[in-house]
Formats: C-alpha cells, sequence, structure tokens
C-alpha cells in the first residue's frame, strides 16, 4: 500500500503553508486513488516516492517498477482545470505536451508520467546553443497557433479569459497588493499608456490562444535535441498569446545576452506569418505583448489551496506588479 511507504517531503521556501495532505483523510483518498489508476494500467509503484508541497500544488512522484516514475499532481480549485486541459492538449496539439495517465477533474487530480530530462537541467550539463531556445519557441508558437480555434473551447474547460481590453482592470487589482508607495504610484501612472498599448494590440487582430504564463526552463521537458514538452498548466490563461514569449526569451538572454533576443522574436513568429498581417505588425504586437505579459501572469496569481492563501497570496501578488515595474523598465523588444 502507498499509504504504508516511507515518504521524504519536500516544503521548500513554505516550511508553514497548509496544504490537503496535512489532512490525513484527503491523503488516504488521493494515495488510494492514485493506486488505483495505476493498477487500472498494469503498473506498480516500488513504495519509493516523495511529496512536494507549494502553496499552489500537491506533487507526489512515485518510482515504479522497471524503472519508470510517475506524477500525481492536486490543484487548488482556482486551478483545478490543469488535468482536463492537459488531456485535451493531448488530444489536440499532440507530442507537444504529456498524455495523462489518470485526470480527476471535480477533485483537480491527475496522474502524468514522466516526461523525461527537465530543460533546466539539461542547461546545467551541457552547452545549449541559441538554436535550441530558437526551436523551443518556434514549436511553443506552433502549438498556439494551432490552438487559437479552440480558445473558446479552453475556456470551457475552466481557463480563465484575460482579452487584452481586461488588462486595465487586472492592474487596478493590483494597486489593492501591498506595495511600497513609490511603485503603487508607479503602476497608476502608468494606466493611461497602458489603456493606449492595449487599444493598439488589440488592433493588430491577433486572436487570443493559450498563454502558459509562466514558461520557465523548469516548466519544460526536452526528451530529445530539438524536441520539447510543455506542462505545468496551472497558470495558464486564455489571452494574447505573445506574452508568453516574455519569459522564455529573458530566461534566454540570462545565457547568452539580449543580443539573441531579434533571432528568437522571429522563431516565434514564424508559425504567425501571414493572415493579412506583416512582418513590422507582428514584431510591434510582440513588443506591446511583452511588456503587458506581466498583467497575463497577474491574473493567475492567487491560484492557492485556500489553507495557504493570505500572506502568500499577497507576496505572490506583490511580485507580481514589482515584475510589471521590471519589464516596463526594459527596451522594447
Amino acid at each position: 500500500m502507498l499509504s504504508d511507504a516511507p515518504v521524504t517531503v519536500d516544503r521548500g521556501r513554505y516550511q508553514d503553508t497548509v496544504t490537503p495532505w496535512e489532512e490525513p483523510a484527503w491523503r488516504t483518498e488521493a494515495l488510494g486513488w492514485t493506486e488505483a489508476r495505476l493498477t487500472a494500467r498494469g503498473l506498480r509503484p516500488t513504495g519509493h516516492w516523495r511529496a512536494r508541497l507549494r502553496p499552489w500544488s500537491v506533487l507526489l512522484r512515485l518510482s515504479i517498477e522497471g524503472g519508470d516514475a510517475v506524477w500525481f499532481k492536486a490543484n487548488p480549485p482556482a486551478s483545478a482545470f490543469e488535468g482536463a486541459l492537459t488531456a485535451a492538449l493531448a488530444r489536440w496539439v499532440p507530442g507537444h505536451v504529456l498524455e495523462p495517465l489518470a485526470v480527476d477533474s471535480g477533485r483537480g487530480w491527475s496522474l502524468l508520467p514522466d516526461g523525461g530530462p527537465l530543460f533546466r537541467d539539461v542547461l546545467a550539463r551541457e552547452t545549449v546553443t541559441p538554436d535550441a531556445w530558437a526551436d523551443l519557441l518556434r514549436q511553443y508558437g506552433a502549438m498556439q497557433h494551432a490552438l487559437t480555434p479552440r480558445a473558446g473551447e479552453i475556456e470551457r474547460l475552466g481557463v480563465p479569459a484575460v482579452p487584452t481590453d481586461a488588462l486595465p482592470g487586472v492592474l487596478d487589482r493590483l494597486d489593492e497588493t501591498p506595495l511600497p508607495s513609490r511603485d503603487r504610484a508607479a503602476l497608476r501612472d502608468l494606466h493611461p499608456r497602458l489603456s493606449d498599448w492595449c487599444a493598439e494590440l488589440a488592433a493588430l487582430g491577433v486572436p487570443d490562444s493559450l498563454d502558459h504564463a509562466d514558461l520557465h526552463d523548469g516548466q519544460l521537458f526536452r526528451p530529445a535535441p530539438g524536441r520539447f514538452t510543455f506542462f505545468d498548466w496551472g497558470d495558464a490563461v486564455v489571452a494574447h498569446p505573445f506574452a508568453s514569449l516574455a519569459v522564455p526569451a529573458r530566461r534566454a538572454a540570462e545565457h547568452h545576452g539580449t543580443g539573441v533576443l531579434p533571432r528568437l522574436r522571429d522563431a516565434y513568429l514564424e508559425p504567425w506569418t501571414g493572415a493579412g498581417r506583416t512582418p513590422a505588425q507582428l514584431r510591434r504586437a510582440v513588443s506591446l505583448a511583452w511588456r503587458l505579459s506581466a498583467l497575463n501572469r497577474a491574473a493567475a496569481y492567487g491560484r492557492l489551496f485556500p489553507a495557504a492563501s493570505g500572506a502568500a497570496a499577497a507576496a505572490t501578488a506583490a511580485a507580481g506588479a514589482r515584475c510589471l515595474l521590471e519589464l516596463l523598465d526594459e527596451p522594447p523588444l
């Protein structure tokens, strides 16, 4: 029985956070569900497993006989859509995401196979050229482009929609977070410019799609050179797709310098060419979406377990406001 096996618990920087894991009845139910789903697929856990507890997820890694591993994930109510979204993406854009072994949408639970090495781990042990980052962004852009006709279906799965014209409202909500007075004043002063940027971006006519909202190198696998698998959709929104570019492009610039950014931007835009929009218009849309991207991410803040909200939610919202101000200080891409 999984419930009888010893477990290593990792709480990271959140030693005092409270998740459903602390409830014995919930833990027994979750482990029983996991074991039953593994048995149904002919998989047998070895008894070696560990738990990673954060205010926004409970994640269990279970070793399976034969050398593989599987992952159980529990989302809080505000991101309970993740399992159903991942299953839908596996049907709509196979090869770009993990295909779940099992999903319980009502409880926000999912069981996932191992996706191979994290791109973050690859970066730590190998010299990765800008070509790899260009491949990543080209593949991600192609996936987003393929999903534009399904934006409504994605929203009906429970993924919040944050259209461009709603972003000023997100900025207004950031004004309610605990910020230094200087940052609060800067956000308020930003409002007129932000409204103009939103209007210009919307007029360029790029349709909304799925925005991962936090696509850093720890949120994707590289199972083989030139191939990437995207996962961890708990912060996702239906929004302007180009906002996704800021996080991975900034991470690439940390490795290769800012001179690589135009090349990565153009690789990302390759799937979006045509449809009556010129390259100059697409690049302008990227520049605007880059500056607005922190608001897409801020819209996802607060997707925490109810018992973990409060201070944790306030801290993440304040971090979002600071991120927005940092982006505004950067020159446009």
